[in-house]
């Protein structure tokens, strides 16, 4: 079975980050962010102005996105230990706000009940792991 995933902040990297999982299958599970209704999410995940338009459907319903239909639980959360990630069993979440990027910051999603998480923008003390570069040193302790 393949890891829950969540997303925190649905900009150019949750984005990104969400046509990457579902084109190797993983589960996303939940996307929060604060500043970005449900029908604009659905608008701007059709229509990435970067990537083209997406090859599926993507839809609204019951306050969640549906894509190919995968329903994703949306949230509107500011404060990150208040996102429900324990109500649908997200394990690794990917924090790509770029405001919650040292390691005090990030553990407020520990709190919401992840087990782990990616920080995808440069982070003062949070260990930093790149594909090619260093990701062998990665241990999961």
């Amino acid at each position: 079975m393949s890891p829950k995933i969540g997303i925190n902040g649905f900009g150019r990297i949750g984005r990104i980050v969400l046509r990457a999982a579902l084109g190797k299958g993983l589960s996303v599970c939940l996307i929060n962010d604060p500043f970005i209704d449900l029908d604009y999410m659905v608008y701007m995940f059709k229509y990435d102005s970067t990537h083209g338009t997406f090859n599926g459907e993507v839809s609204a319903s019951g306050g969640r996105l549906v894509v190919n239909g995968q329903e994703i639980l949306v949230s509107n959360e500011k404060d990150p230990s208040a996102i429900p990630w324990s109500s649908v069993g997200v394990e690794y979440v990917v924090e790509s706000t770029g405001v919650f990027t040292t390691v005090e910051k990030a553990k407020q999603h520990i709190a919401g009940g992840a087990s782990k998480v990616i920080i995808s923008a440069p982070s003062p003390d949070a260990p930093m792991f790149v594909m090619g570069v260093n990701h062998s040193k990665y241990t999961s302790d």
